[in-house]
């Protein structure tokens, strides 16, 4: 398999997700691209902590570059609607800084806490060869990274922003999508047309701030492969712990409803079983978690641990 390379650049880099987007990179299934990445922001260095204005990518496009700063689109050969996208998450190295706000702006959260009028950020100081962080106020903590938004357009060519979370990918923010994971995608599609960005150095479950240690990636390997062997409504991933199913919607129940719809399809898939004794299995069995609570459309994310799942016994019957 070929191993390509995908840098930041005007003609790589966009912030929503169309069909109409020009491939900028075409690859067999199988392959594995290494990206490198800006941040969220667009930004080609670190905030300034006097709160200077930073150099960032200028200048961008109102509808293509209306979104996180995103490479790709990258063309996978036979790739086609009714078939699932692949992306096997390999090693991730970080950039050098990150940033994280607290406060400052109008949404639900921050007016309910009383942080909407004042901002503070966080500006991180990044050690991926110890895989450590330092803020200016001498927090520490330990990365662990992954990417914010993988994903795919969906069949209509209106453009959509990076930050909804979609069936096809998007803006899914779940700490899970770490190196040796697994994620399954449904292709809407011909090419599949797969994106990524919105590098991330550590998030919590919530992203209650709307930001993680948002941070380049100097390096970020994704093996892109094709599945045809069953249908998804949503995505879900693989991990070496647990099978993930993932639910978004602008209400954090409805979201719920359809996270445990896709792990009844799984349970039913991987144990042969009805979905009623699926749902009650997963009453037991079944974490949810709340992926994300601010991109306006909210993620969940239900959770089933491969060792539980081997106690099912496989049943032709329920």
């Amino acid at each position: 398999m070929t191993r390509h390379r995908i840098t930041p650049h005007r003609d790589t880099l966009h912030g929503t997700f169309s069909p109409e987007w020009a491939p900028v990179l075409t690859i067999d299934p199988g392959d594995t691209v290494i990206f490198t990445t800006l941040d969220a922001g667009w930004g080609l260095e670190a905030h300034h902590r006097d709160g200077s204005p930073r150099a960032k990518v200028e200048p961008r496009e109102p509808i293509h570059d209306n979104g996180h700063a995103l490479c790709g689109p990258i063309f996978i050969r036979g790739a086609r609607p009714g078939m699932n996208l692949v992306v096997d998450i390999g090693p991730i190295r970080t950039g050098a800084w990150g940033w994280t706000v607290g406060g400052g702006w109008t949404n639900g959260i921050n007016e309910r806490l009383g942080l909407a009028e004042e901002e503070l950020m966080l500006h991180w100081s990044l050690d991926p060869d110890a895989n450590t962080g330092t803020d200016q106020f001498d927090d520490q903590v330990t990365l662990d990274p992954f990417f914010g938004v993988m994903g795919m357009p969906g069949a209509a060519a209106e453009p959509v922003p990076s930050w909804t979370p979609r069936v096809n990918g998007g803006n899914l923010d779940c700490k899970e999508l770490r190196p040796g994971a697994r994620l399954y995608l449904p292709i809407a599609v011909e090419g599949g047309l797969f994106s990524a960005g919105d590098g991330h150095a550590l998030q919590g479950d919530g992203e209650v701030s709307s930001t993680a240690i948002e941070c380049p990636f100097d390096e970020a390997e994704l093996t892109l492969s094709l599945n045809d062997e069953f249908a998804l409504a949503t995505p879900i991933a693989w991990t070496p712990d647990a099978w993930i199913v993932f639910g978004f919607h602008e209400r954090l129940d409805e979201a719920t409803v359809i996270a445990l719809d896709g792990m009844l399809d799984l349970l039913c898939r991987e144990a042969r079983i009805s979905r009623h004794r699926a749902i009650a299995l997963a009453s037991v069995l079944v974490d949810v978690h709340v992926t994300q609570i601010v991109n306006g459309t909210r993620g969940v994310h239900a959770i089933i641990r491969h060792d539980a799942l081997a106690r099912i016994p496989v049943s032709s019957h329920a």
